[in-house]
C-alpha cells in the first residue's frame, strides 16, 4: 500500500478523497493554485504546495507541475479526481516515468475511451448499439457541415475530449451550424486542450444513465448497478439518484450486460463509468461515451451498496483484487443527490461568484454533505461552478426524497449565490415525484424557466431595508435605532400616526422605495404599493426572520460588501444598493443622460474576445464580444443594429457584472445626424 497521496484537484472532490486517504492511514497532500491557497482542501490536507497561478491552464491543468509537486512532496500516489488532468495520458505517463502510482486506469484506456471518437468504434465492434452519427478524424468545418446535413437536425455538437457538457452545442438550424461549431471547439480548446468535435443525432427527451463499473489487474470485473441522472442543465447533470425510477429489469440487466462487453473489451483496470441514453419507448440502450475517473455522483453508488468507491480506487492502483465479487453486491435502499452550484438558475444559470459569509452543512439523518468550501472560502469565476453535494438516504425512494429536501432546506451558504431554490422545486415537483424523468425534466416541469416567488423578493426588500436601519454603516443613520434619527432617510409623519422611514433601493436597476413604520406589536408596517404587516426578529447581527401576517415565515442572511447588501435566502442571493433620496436622484440624472445602447456583462468572468472596434455598424444579434466564465464560453450580442461608438475593454479583462463593454448608437441617431449634416 501507498504511503502517501497526492490529490491532483481542488474543492468539494479534493476533500472527499482526503477523507478516505486519511481511513486508510495515507498522507494527503494538496495542491493549489494562488486563489485556493487558503481553500478548505489545503486546510484539511496534511501537507499542500502551490502549483501556480489561477489560470487552470497554469495551474490544475498543467501536468509538469503536478508531477514536480509530487516529487517535491514524497508522494507516493496521485489521484486525479474527476476533471481537469483526471483523463491525462500526459500526466499518467509522467507519473509513471518518476516511479509514482497513478490511482486510474492504465493510459491506454484512458486514451482510447477519452476520445469520444475513438471510443465509439471500440464500442461498435464490441457489439454495443451507439448514437448514430458522425464520428471521423476529419475536423474540415466543409466536411462537418455536410455530415451534419446528412444527420440531420436536431443534433448535437460535442467535443471528442472531456466531459462535464463543456464543448457541447445544440443545432437546431444549419444556418447555424459553423458558428456553433466555433463555439463547440473553442470551449472545447480551453476545458481540455482539444478541439476535436464529433457530432450526434439529438435523442429527444432520452433518460439518461449510467453503470458503474470497477475492474482490477487481475481481470477481474463488476459493475456497481446503475444511476439516474436526466435532470440536467446545459447538458449537466443537477439531479441523480440509484437506482433509476421506473426502470424495467430487462432493460436494467441490457444495460449491466453492454457496459460490461465494454470494460471487457479494453481490459478495463480501475473505477469507470459507461452511460447510455435510453429514447423514449425504447428497449435497447444506445452508448454514448465511457469515462474513465470517478464520477461526481458516485455518493448515490456509495450510498446503496455501502462501498467507498474512492478506497476501492486506491487498492486497485496499489495492485490489489476486487473486495468484492459480483453476487457480494447488492443495492440496499435508495439514494439521490442534489448539486449545489454557484449559479443563478432564474437567468439561465448565469454563473455567481463570492465569499462565503455564514455556511451551515445540516447534520441530520440519512442525509450526506460533500461540500469544497467553508465559511471565507472565496468562490472565483476561473474554475468550475459546483460547491457541494446533498445526498439523500432511505429505505425507499420517498425517505430519500424527504431527506435531501430536509436537508436543502437547512443547507446555508450566504454571501454567494447557488441554485438551492431551484433545487428544492425540483424534489418538490409532482414530475420528480412520479420517477418519470428525462433529459426534457427542467423544460416540462418549469416551462418558462425556474423563478424565485415574489414573496421571497418581496421579503428580500424589506431584509436589506431594516439591515441599513438596523446597522447603518455607510449610510446616514448610524445608531441602532433608526427612529431615533431623522439621519439621510425621510420621515413621514401624518397627523396621529407613528413617523415612517421611507428608504429607496435599487436591484439590477430598478428602484423601489418601501416605507417602514413600527407598529405596537415591535413588527413593522411596510408599504411598497401594497401594505403589510411584518414581524422581524434579528436571530443574530446578520440573519434576520420575517413573519408576514399571511404567508410562510422566511430566514434571511444579510451582510453588506462595500456600497452594497447582499441578501442569501435559501441560496437565491439579491445584491441591493440602499439610495438616500439625494443619491437616487443623482443616479436617476446619470442614468437619464446616457445616450445609445451599451453591452453589459451579464456574469463577472474574463474577456477573451472582442470582435468589433469602433465605428463599426453592427446588426442586431450579432456577436461583439466572448467572455469565459467557469470553463465556459459566453457570446455576447447586440441587442439591437447600431454603429460602435466605444469598445471599453480589451482581451484578458476580467470584469464584474454589468459592466459596460461596448457603447453602441443606434443607427437612427446616425442617420439622424448624417440628415441634419446635409441640410447644413
Amino acid at each position: 500500500m501507498f504511503e502517501s497521496l497526492l490529490i491532483a484537484n481542488r474543492g468539494e472532490i479534493a476533500c472527499r478523497i482526503i477523507r478516505s486517504a486519511r481511513r486508510r492511514g495515507l498522507r494527503t497532500i494538496a495542491v493549489y493554485s494562488d486563489p485556493d491557497a487558503g481553500a478548505r482542501h489545503v486546510r484539511e490536507a496534511d501537507t499542500a504546495m502551490r502549483i501556480g497561478p489561477a489560470d487552470a491552464i497554469r495551474s490544475y491543468l498543467d501536468a509538469d507541475a503536478i508531477v514536480q509537486a509530487a516529487i517535491a512532496t514524497g508522494a507516493s500516489a496521485v489521484h486525479p479526481g474527476y476533471g481537469f488532468l483526471s483523463e491525462s495520458t500526459q500526466l499518467v505517463r509522467r507519473c509513471i516515468e518518476h516511479g509514482i502510482a497513478w490511482v486510474g486506469p492504465r493510459a491506454d484506456v484512458i486514451e482510447c475511451m477519452g476520445s469520444k471518437i475513438e471510443s465509439k468504434r471500440i464500442a461498435a465492434r464490441a457489439g454495443v448499439l451507439c448514437v448514430p452519427g458522425y464520428h471521423g478524424e476529419s475536423q474540415e468545418p466543409e466536411l462537418l457541415f455536410e455530415e451534419a446535413r446528412a444527420i440531420g437536425v436536431p443534433l448535437l455538437i460535442k467535443a471528442s475530449a472531456g466531459g462535464g457538457g463543456k464543448g457541447m452545442r445544440r443545432v437546431d438550424d444549419l444556418a447555424d451550424f459553423i458558428v456553433q461549431l466555433e463555439l463547440a471547439q473553442r470551449e472545447a480548446m480551453r476545458a481540455f486542450g482539444d478541439e476535436r468535435v464529433l457530432l450526434e443525432k439529438l435523442i429527444e427527451r432520452p433518460r439518461h444513465l449510467e453503470v458503474q463499473l470497477a475492474g482490477d489487474t487481475h481481470g477481474n470485473l463488476v459493475h456497481l448497478f446503475e444511476r439516474e441522472c436526466s435532470i440536467q442543465r446545459h447538458y449537466q447533470k443537477v439531479i441523480e439518484e440509484a437506482p433509476a425510477p421506473r426502470l424495467p429489469e430487462i432493460i436494467r440487466g441490457r444495460l449491466f450486460d453492454a457496459a460490461l462487453e465494454l470494460g471487457r473489451a479494453i481490459g478495463y483496470d480501475s473505477l469507470g463509468t459507461v452511460e447510455f441514453v435510453l429514447a423514449e419507448g425504447a428497449e435497447m440502450p444506445y452508448f454514448l461515451e465511457m469515462n474513465t475517473r470517478l464520477q461526481v455522483e458516485h455518493p448515490v453508488t456509495e450510498q446503496v451498496t455501502g462501498l467507498d468507491l474512492v478506497e476501492w480506487q486506491i487498492r486497485i492502483a496499489a495492485g490489489e483484487a476486487l473486495p468484492l465479487a459480483q453476487a457480494d453486491i447488492a443495492v440496499t435502499g435508495w439514494a439521490i443527490e442534489a448539486r449545489v452550484n454557484c449559479e443563478d438558475p432564474a437567468h439561465d444559470h448565469r454563473p455567481e461568484f463570492g465569499t462565503v459569509g455564514r455556511y451551515v452543512e445540516p447534520t441530520l439523518p440519512g442525509l450526506r454533505v460533500d461540500s469544497g468550501i467553508a465559511t471565507g472560502s472565496v468562490v472565483s469565476p476561473h474554475y468550475d461552478s459546483m460547491v457541494a453535494k446533498l445526498i439523500g438516504h432511505g429505505a425507499t425512494r420517498a425517505a430519500a426524497v424527504e431527506r435531501l429536501r430536509d436537508g436543502l432546506a437547512a443547507f446555508e451558504a450566504a454571501g454567494i449565490g447557488t441554485n438551492q431554490g431551484l433545487l428544492r422545486a425540483i424534489v418538490d415537483h409532482p414530475l420528480f415525484g412520479s420517477g418519470r424523468l428525462t433529459t426534457g425534466f427542467l423544460g416540462e416541469a418549469f416551462p418558462c424557466g425556474w423563478h424565485d416567488d415574489v414573496a421571497a423578493l418581496r421579503g428580500a426588500r424589506v431584509a436589506a431595508a431594516l439591515h441599513a436601519l438596523h446597522d447603518g454603516a455607510g449610510h446616514a443613520v448610524d445608531v441602532r435605532d433608526p427612529w431615533q434619527s431623522a439621519g439621510g432617510y425621510r420621515f413621514m409623519a401624518a397627523a396621529g400616526r407613528r413617523a415612517a422611514m421611507r428608504v429607496r433601493l435599487a436591484l439590477d436597476g430598478e428602484e423601489t422605495t418601501l416605507s417602514i413604520e413600527r407598529d405596537a406589536s415591535c413588527g413593522y408596517r411596510v408599504c411598497d404599493g401594497e401594505r403589510e404587516t411584518v414581524r422581524a426578529q434579528w436571530l443574530a447581527d446578520d440573519v434576520l426572520m420575517l413573519v408576514p401576517a399571511h404567508g410562510p415565515s422566511r430566514r434571511y442572511v444579510v451582510a453588506r460588501d462595500g456600497d452594497a447588501t447582499i441578501v442569501n435566502h435559501l441560496g437565491t442571493r439579491w445584491r441591493f444598493t440602499v439610495l438616500s433620496e439625494l443619491r437616487a436622484l443623482a443616479r436617476a440624472a446619470v442614468q437619464g443622460a446616457a445616450q445609445g445602447d451599451e453591452l453589459r456583462s451579464e456574469m463577472p468572468g474574463a474577456v477573451t474576445e472582442i470582435r468589433v472596434a469602433a465605428g463599426d455598424a453592427v446588426a442586431a444579434g450579432e456577436v461583439l464580444v466572448v467572455m469565459e466564465a467557469m470553463k465556459l464560453i459566453f457570446p455576447l450580442v447586440a441587442a439591437r443594429a447600431g454603429i460602435v461608438a466605444a469598445v471599453l475593454c480589451k482581451p484578458g479583462d476580467v470584469v464584474p457584472r454589468g459592466q459596460t463593454l461596448v457603447q453602441l448608437e443606434p443607427l437612427a441617431i446616425i442617420a439622424n445626424e448624417a440628415a441634419a449634416g446635409a441640410d447644413t
